[in-house]
């Protein structure tokens, strides 16, 4: 009878450990996902960190008119019609401040329309 409740234990005590590896490999895994809103002339937030090497997930939204956000130094250029969502893929590979900018004439402050990415280890 103690083999039998010895070995439910260990089962146990595998199963939890293998739970919580596995939670934690997909946490790592995991997307970083950045909801972006794009409005005459801004973006918000103006000011987004990430970890270099983790996957990001940029969520871009208008609030008016056609609106587009490029990272050169990413090779990312992503664009949106006015009151649509668009998404856009990609892993920061290097450190530093970066600044984005609105990639779709938008009008007489699109010049001024910037974002801000720090990218930290």
């Amino acid at each position: 009878m103690l083999k039998k409740w010895t070995r439910a234990a260990m089962l146990i005590a595998i199963l939890f450990c293998v739970a919580s590896q596995t939670r934690l490999l997909h946490s790592q895994d995991a997307p970083k996902r950045v909801e972006i809103t794009a409005k005459k002339f801004s973006f918000t937030p103006g000011d987004v960190t990430l970890k270099k090497g983790q996957p990001v997930v940029l969520v871009l939204k208008s609030e008016d008119v056609p609106h587009g956000l490029s990272f050169r130094d990413f090779n990312v250029n992503i664009k949106v019609g006015a009151g649509k969502t668009v998404e856009a893929h990609f892993t920061p590979d290097k450190t530093g401040d970066f600044t984005g900018h609105c990639s779709v004439f938008c009008g007489s402050g699109h010049g001024s329309m910037a974002l801000k990415l720090h990218v930290v280890d």
